[in-house]
């Protein structure tokens, strides 16, 4: 069978395989993006004695991955996804390596190179939602879409979670201190990089490229290109990312002024980590759970209609956080709100960029979006952190939602043409 041929009954069973395929990457994919977050922190501030050199591991993935999203998505456009991919998770699999050699021989530096390139391969993990839109019909664009962005909460919830047995099987087998979980994250990263060979056929990025081209020397027709609603919805993209990823770090950091101000809860260590692991968990559960309503919604509502309702959702949070963020039950509706909005916005931004590019320039402008939304949250988190020293949390939940307002302001330079 080949792409060209592809009739429509074909193109939709090989777009349900490909979604499938495509979730069980980003599951293994996220094992080791999971862990990652889990010990690089903690591996960081053991190998260089210096706790306030762990926010560098963070750092290193969000650079990582921003400096490899624009790459991989132009060899996508060449050689197709699957290459893409793989090529993804073979930079995670070298950082892999390179962290437990670093963790051996102690030399912070070369720590941070590997998690680098962990980073790296995670910019293949965030290709992979953009893959699933490739062969997609557009009225289910946005539900096979979120989907892949659904099945990232499994990976990622399943490599913090391997932390204990992983540190137990590293010291069977003499692994070095806290990187017995990145054993588990390699078997993984193994798995997805076969996953990807053996199973993503056809290729869903050459295959709808041949049926393109095929479709236009039948009929004549071009593919119409909106460069101001593709710019819009990076924007919105990066502009929501950033509303989450600053009050979400600096999350913890309130909780824990919270409890050790003047009347606030128990101080103990033990109720202030417990109280920020259900936060957290209550917040990712808000970004990835919902992420298929949000997909039917964005295929049902349109584009645009989803991406507002993530700012309604978005302002909803910082409302909270403004108003009843000197309450713990306040903050965790705040970021639950927030990974809601956050969902929303990025699910529906998604398919709104794919289908305002043209398919020549689909990939080119997906890998600036990726680009642009982790270097913004990285920068975002660290402005965040000032913010939170100067004016407290109600002040970044103030100086968040600016960013909120601008989306629905330009909102109108999205509207023609749209779903």
């Amino acid at each position: 069978m080949t792409d060209v041929a592809l009739t429509a009954a074909q193109q939709t069973a090989v777009q349900r395989r490909t979604v499938l395929v495509l979730s069980f990457g980003q599951v293994l994919g996220g094992i080791a993006f999971g862990a990652t977050v889990s010990l690089g922190a903690l591996l960081a501030a053991d190998i260089s004695g210096n706790d306030a050199l762990s926010g560098l591991a963070t750092a290193s993935v969000t650079l990582g991955a921003a400096a490899c999203a624009i790459p991989l998505a132009r060899l996508a456009a060449r050689v197709g996804r699957r290459r893409a991919l793989t090529l993804g998770n073979l930079f995670a699999l070298v950082g892999i390596a390179v962290v437990i050699l670093a963790a051996a021989l102690r030399i912070f530096p070369l720590l941070l190179a590997g998690i680098l390139m962990i980073g790296a391969g995670n910019a293949g993990n965030l290709q992979s939602r953009f893959a699933a839109t490739d062969l997609a019909a557009p009225q289910h664009r946005g539900r096979d879409l979120s989907i892949v962005v659904w099945s990232t909460t499994i990976g990622g919830v399943a490599g913090p979670l391997l932390l204990g047995p992983g540190e137990i099987v590293g010291q069977a087998i003499g692994m070095p201190p806290q990187t017995g979980s990145y054993l588990f994250s390699f078997v993984a990263q193994c798995a997805a990089l076969l996953l990807y060979i053996v199973a993503l056929r056809p290729d869903p990025l050459l295959a709808a490229q041949r049926l393109a081209k095929a479709s236009t020397a039948a009929t004549g027709a071009v593919a119409v290109d909106r460069p101001r609603v593709a710019r819009y919805a990076i924007f919105a993209i990066a502009g929501s990312h950033v509303v989450m990823a600053s009050v979400m770090a600096m999350t913890p950091v309130h909780l824990s002024h919270m409890a050790h101000g003047a009347g606030g809860m128990a101080a103990s260590p033990a109720d202030v980590s417990a109280l920020v692991g259900i936060t957290i968990a209550l917040h990712v559960g808000g970004m990835y759970a919902l992420s298929p309503v949000f997909g039917v919604l964005a295929d049902r509502w349109g584009r645009l209609k989803v991406v507002l309702l993530g700012q309604v959702l978005l302002a909803g949070a910082l409302a909270f956080a403004v108003f009843t963020g000197t309450e713990a039950w306040g903050v965790m509706v705040a970021l639950i709100l927030l990974g809601l909005g956050w969902s929303a916005a990025t699910v529906a931004g998604a398919a709104l960029l794919t289908e305002a590019s043209a398919p020549e320039l689909r990939t080119r402008r997906q890998g600036r979006s990726d680009s642009l939304m982790s270097l913004s949250a990285a920068a975002g988190s660290v402005l965040a952190g000032v913010v939170l020293s100067n004016f407290q949390y109600s002040g970044l939940g103030i100086a968040a939602f600016v960013l909120v307002v601008a989306i629905v302001a330009l909102s109108p330079l999205a509207r023609s043409g749209v779903r």
